[in-house]
């Protein structure tokens, strides 16, 4: 619940109530009242300015997950794969765009300009394994360069992951991350 309310906006409304309480508490005289508005609040109301300019808003879901695909989420999800997803569904501060860093180790990123941006994301079923379905929007980089990455982007989301394009359309591609299915170990008796 607390990952979908902004710390900019926490900081910008109380730093502005402690403020307007330390302005009405000058303007009576009440000096105590008044130094805590001001020392508290004109600092909060200037931390969530701040940080509201340099807020990264959450990615949405494109789609509802359906109950069967939380249901394999539970079994077979990564920790790399709930932690991606966690992160990108949280408010961020001091980013640029999300997965910024991992697109630019990946080699996906050469500029600021060519960086493909993470628009939506999704979770399916792709052959009873769980899927996390990134959608970015890359007018620079084609089909081919992404391609040429998907072991360099299996092997930075891994282990127990494969990366795949599900679809190429109009610079929007659609990037799934599939867990691979969990090895069964048979006893011998």
């Amino acid at each position: 619940m607390f990952r979908k309310i902004p710390l900019a906006l926490v900081g910008l409304i109380i730093g502005s109530i402690l403020t307007a309480v330390g302005f009405v508490a000058y303007a009576k005289g009440n000096s105590t009242l008044n130094l805590a508005g001001f020392f508290y609040g004109i600092p909060l109301l200037l931390g969530g300015l701040a940080l509201k300019a340099a807020e990264l808003k959450p990615v949405p879901f494109s789609e509802e997950t359906p109950k069967e695909v939380l249901s394999l989420r539970e079994a077979q999800a990564t920790d790399t794969q709930n932690q991606l997803r966690k992160d990108v569904t949280r408010y961020r501060y001091g980013q640029e765009a999300h997965l910024d860093e991992a697109l630019e180790r990946i080699g996906l990123s050469p500029t600021d300009e060519e960086r493909p941006i993470l628009t939506t994301l999704k979770e399916i079923e792709i052959d009873g394994k769980y899927t996390l379905v990134l959608q970015f929007q890359t007018p620079l980089i084609t089909r081919e360069i992404w391609e040429e990455k998907l072991d360099k982007i299996t092997k930075f989301f891994g282990p127990g992951i494969t990366a795949k394009i599900l679809s190429f359309d109009d610079n929007v591609i659609d990037l799934a991350l599939i867990a691979l299915s969990q090895s069964s170990t048979v006893e011998v008796a």
